[in-house]
């Protein structure tokens, strides 16, 4: 599959701005092995769904990724893992069946959540947690974290139903005003994973300040974060905000020394 390039994915946002729907997915589950290279899956990617456009699969955004670091995100000791959303009708496409991790009743930081496709998935993508838990990954060497929509998935599962992960990265993302994980964090007893959240000032589909209100209010109910800015960017990646990502990552699942359980 032809991937479409930076500029011409800046085009499509600019000037069809029913393109910019195609950017609207990606979540990451990875976590630190010890094991891996024992096992030979240093850096298994399982799946991945980056929407439309630019890609539609696994090798798809593994293929963006390495085209913008000019090498895969692959770490000797993580086990990373692109999940793929399923087929389902989506609002915002008129009803089009699209690859997406849950419905919304429209695009903006104003509109309800759309709970019933939200909560279902949460509870798909919580069987994946729960299958390397029983493989002997302890939750507090996992992170969870995405693309756009799927930074979106990553918030709702960490905050509300895996508050022991060791963090979440979000990217070109935002919850709804009103969001219930706000309500989840209210009642919130113990201690949250920190928060990694990127976001490009010249995004026209998620805009900006979407993603910064929802920083400010993730901190507000004691969400340790940080909120980094990408003048220029669109609804898209760019080289510096994945190698800020790739350090935060390490700082989070350091290497653990050779013989550590």
């Amino acid at each position: 599959m032809k991937l479409i390039s930076s500029a011409h994915v800046r085009v499509l946002l600019s000037f069809k701005r029913f393109a910019s729907l195609y950017l609207e997915q990606m979540t990451v589950v990875m976590h630190s092995d010890s094991n891996a290279n024992e096992r030979g899956a240093s850096n298994e990617i399982i799946g991945s769904r980056l929407q439309g456009a630019v890609c539609d699969s696994g090798q798809g955004i593994k293929s963006w990724i390495r085209e913008i670091l000019k090498q895969d995100l692959a770490f000797k000791h993580i086990k990373v893992i692109f999940p793929t959303a399923p087929t389902r009708p989506y609002t915002p496409m008129n009803g089009a069946l699209s690859s997406v991790w849950f419905d919304r009743y429209k695009i903006s930081i104003q509109s309800p959540e759309h709970l019933e496709s939200m909560d279902s998935m949460c509870q798909v993508l919580t069987s994946l947690i729960n299958e390397e838990v029983n493989m002997g990954i302890t939750k507090n060497r996992i992170l969870l974290g995405g693309f756009s929509m799927g930074g979106a998935m990553a918030m709702h599962l960490a905050y509300r139903y895996h508050k022991d992960v060791a963090g979440v990265f979000a990217l070109s993302s935002f919850l709804n005003n009103g969001s219930i994980l706000y309500k989840a964090l209210k009642e919130a007893k113990s201690s949250l994973p920190e928060l990694f959240q990127c976001h490009g000032v010249a995004d026209e589909l998620v805009l900006h300040k979407w993603g910064e209100e929802t920083n400010n209010l993730l901190k507000s109910l004691g969400v340790s974060s940080s909120f980094h800015s990408f003048p220029n960017l669109y609804h898209e990646l760019n080289l510096p905000e994945l190698e800020q990502l790739r350090s935060w990552i390490l700082q989070k699942l350091p290497e653990e020394p050779t013989g550590a359980q």
